[in-house]
């Protein structure tokens, strides 16, 4: 890492990560960082267009939408190093886990309007309360403590579903966040090391793309899960015999 190093968006003031800046372009601080995050606005394009497409409720448009818009916020983070930048991705992170929060729980929840309120009220201090204090490792536990809490509801899906083909897509799921978690933490913990390694392996780089994945299985795992409730007949189909989505047959009363 270069701490402080000045080029086109100035010295840096957010987290720098474990690649070098400005190498390619003084235009782009974390080349690969930056990059990577492509094909998890891809793949969130290709959610929205199929929720549109076979009119899935609005919460799965929202959330491909979020998903898009993390990614393109992570782009803008990484190729200014800048610290409004950094807030500008962290806070869709904890927005984007509290809209997880209500599709995973609202079915359930017998108070429509008290979680989305709570939701809305939350995210929307915690954007304020985040823009007036920088916070660092206290934003990672409140982020994986929200992660954790979208845990069990999953399992509970997961353990529900007897579909094959749908328990593939949590199995994936699951592999692409312990895979990536893998990576992100390598390249934070042995930065060091790696600066010093003729070739750097990207692992930040890998983690975007990974989770671009994670985000992808997730949601099309839940829009599986809800076409059940709402007896749809979902059926994971492949695109190219490789490229999982959710396909469903509405009630003709639908």
């Amino acid at each position: 890492m270069e701490d402080g190093l000045s080029s086109f968006w100035g010295p840096v003031t957010s987290t720098d990560w474990c690649e070098k800046n400005y190498v390619y372009s003084s235009y782009i601080a974390e080349f690969f960082n930056t990059i990577s995050n492509v094909p998890g606005i891809l793949l969130a394009l290709i959610g929205l267009v199929n929720a549109l497409r076979q009119r899935f409720e609005k919460r799965f448009s929202v959330l491909h939408i979020s998903n898009m818009i993390l990614a393109i916020g992570s782009m803008i983070y990484h190729s200014t190093l800048q610290h409004v930048q950094q807030q500008g991705d962290e806070t869709p992170m904890v927005w984007e886990m509290l809209l997880y929060f209500y599709i995973l729980y609202s079915p359930d929840w017998h108070y429509r309007s008290t979680m989305p309120t709570f939701l809305f009220f939350y995210g929307a201090l915690y954007a304020v309360v985040h823009a007036l204090f920088r916070f660092g490792f206290g934003f990672k536990v409140h982020y994986i403590i929200l992660c954790l809490l979208c845990i069990p509801r999953m399992y509970k899906y997961y353990i529900y579903t007897k579909d094959v083909s749908a328990k593939r897509l949590a199995k994936l799921y699951v592999a692409t966040l312990l895979l990536g978690s893998m990576c992100w933490l390598s390249d934070t913990v042995f930065c060091k090391e790696i600066s010093h390694w003729h070739f750097n392996p990207q692992g930040h780089a890998l983690w975007h793309i990974l989770m671009g994945f994670n985000s992808y299985f997730a949601n099309t795992f839940l829009m599986f899960c809800r076409a059940q409730q709402r007896e749809w007949n979902p059926k994971v189909v492949y695109f190219l015999g490789v490229f999982p989505y959710v396909k469903i047959q509405k009630p003709k009363s639908q």
